[in-house]
């Protein structure tokens, strides 16, 4: 990763004020699809984009699973007792997280817990990585993220629950690109269930990322 810049600071608004979009719409299938434009101009053009450079001229855009409603879901928040753990990212180095609650909801006829993270640091954030048991065949190996505030991938919450749609979910940078550093699921966010919603394998993947 560069150094930070404006760029930088105008990727971050512009990524929140998409995530404050789908907000306002409550996710629909519309707000998915202009989800998915606005992400291919950012990727294609923006000074920021984890695409490498010598790549943008023909990316051709992200590849998702087809849209599906049932992949929305209000997940009941757990409080844990608070725990400092370090998640590795794909070179393997820590990345201070403290885990603090989980979200449990009903995804089919299984019953789902994911743990929630708070990333350590000025600010921090939350953060809720995964894997399932399309990573590595029909998603990216190292897994998704279906929440991470720091960088605006927030849906909200509604009557006291966590909204985590897997439409939504997504590749980390390091997904498009080696030279990103991303923090990657731990065990026990390891789904054994496919999760066929959000980003799949696509054309991008051609660009140097490290399988996993």
């Amino acid at each position: 990763m560069t150094a930070p810049d404006l760029a930088l600071l105008d990727w971050k608004r512009r990524v929140h004020e998409l995530y404050r979009e789908v907000r306002a719409a409550g996710g629909r299938r519309d707000a998915w699809r202009r989800w998915r434009r606005a992400r291919d101009v950012l990727f294609r053009t923006h000074p920021q984009s984890p695409i490498p450079r010598r790549a943008r001229a023909r990316f051709a855009g992200l590849a998702y699973f087809p849209y599906d409603p049932a992949a929305r879901v209000l997940a009941e928040i757990r409080r844990r007792t608070p725990a400092r753990i370090d998640l590795p990212d794909v070179d393997g180095r820590p990345i201070a997280v403290t885990r603090f609650a989980a979200a449990a909801f009903a995804w089919r006829r299984e019953r789902v817990v994911l743990a929630l993270y708070w990333v350590e640091g000025y600010g921090g954030g939350l953060l809720v990585p995964f894997r399932d048991a399309t990573s590595g065949t029909k998603s990216y190996g190292a897994g998704r993220y279906v929440l991470d505030t720091v960088k605006g991938a927030d849906l909200g919450v509604r009557a006291g629950r966590l909204v985590l749609d897997f439409n939504f979910a997504y590749n980390p940078s390091c997904a498009y690109d080696p030279r990103w550093s991303c923090p990657l699921p731990p065990p026990e966010n390891w789904l054994r269930i496919p999760v066929r919603a959000g980003e799949r394998h696509g054309p991008q993947d051609r660009f140097g990322a490290r399988p996993k």
